[in-house]
């Protein structure tokens, strides 16, 4: 398995003045995806918990619906060959997915898929509706509000590789109490989110009702798609949605929130999920002393 994190040398140049000082970065490295034997498509990603990005891309392509319907996912040799042999190198930058019999594997693909951009896979959001298998407007969740702004913290205390690199996005699954389900990191937020769903559909977890999607950067459309599609009723963002990903999920039926920092969250849909914090009592009244019966 490729490293995730690589050391560097960098120049700092601060107040101080200048030092040569060691760093390391978030490893961007490409992942071809076979479907059958055959190229399907290339996403650059963080090497890591590829098996479960490839299940989850699949999912939100619509291809796959449950992990049976994968039967066997392997790296194979790429197009690297061994200097002394000549022979094609496991370089765990190729994964093949045999499909189940009945599952049709998508056209492939020319282009790559960037970790930046992602593959949207439904081109409104009427289509979007269509492709869904679940109704969030029938999911009942309910989360405090002081919980939700907590979530932020509670995920970057396990991005591992961003405190090592500060390079790296994060997507993180949570109960409504707050338990953490799964926390995965990428160089691309669209790639992280698909962690997290494989993750789930390897483990016959979906839908996802009565969780909370807690990602570290901005929210497009679709990080709420792959949310939808998973059956996660509410998603939050540490920084803004897009007027398109607020959009998707007042269709149907996601509680969209972000700016989600320190004590403060704006909720841009269905924000009866979401139970705001009771009024602060004020200071009681000064009672006036009664003057004694003579």
């Amino acid at each position: 398995m490729g490293r995730v994190t690589q050391p560097v040398r960098v120049l700092r140049i601060d107040g101080c003045g200048t030092t040569p000082r060691p760093d390391r970065l978030a490893v961007e490295e490409p992942l071809e995806l076979r479907l059958d034997g055959r190229a399907h498509a290339v996403t650059m990603r963080t090497p890591g918990h590829d098996i479960e990005l490839a299940h989850g891309w699949l999912h939100a392509e619509g291809v796959i619906v449950a992990a049976s319907d994968v039967l066997r996912a392997q790296y194979c040799a790429g197009s690297v060959l061994d200097d002394d042999s000549g022979t094609p190198v496991n370089t765990y930058n190729v994964l093949d997915l045999m499909l189940a019999s009945g599952i049709t594997p998508p056209r492939p693909r020319d282009t790559y898929t960037s970790s930046a951009c992602g593959v949207c896979g439904a081109d409104s959001i009427d289509s979007l509706g269509r492709q869904g298998r679940y109704d969030l407007a029938c999911d009942e969740t309910r989360v405090g509000a002081d919980l939700l702004s907590a979530l932020p913290d509670l995920l970057r205390r396990q991005q591992r590789t961003f405190e090592a690199t500060g390079g790296v996005h994060a997507a993180g699954l949570f109960e409504s109490d707050g338990s953490p389900l799964v926390v995965r990191e990428d160089v691309g937020r669209h790639n992280a989110v698909d962690k997290v769903v494989g993750w789930a559909l390897l483990a016959g977890r979906l839908p996802l009702a009565g969780t909370v999607l807690q990602v570290s950067g901005r929210l497009s459309f679709e990080l709420v798609q792959k949310a939808y599609l998973a059956g996660i009723p509410i998603v939050s963002a540490v920084s803004a949605p897009s007027s398109l990903a607020v959009a998707t999920g007042e269709r149907l039926g996601l509680t969209v929130a972000g700016f989600v920092r320190d004590s403060s969250l704006n909720l841009y849909t269905h924000p009866e999920r979401v139970m705001k914090p009771l009024a602060s009592p004020g200071p009681p009244r000064s009672r006036q002393a009664r003057p004694a019966k003579s």
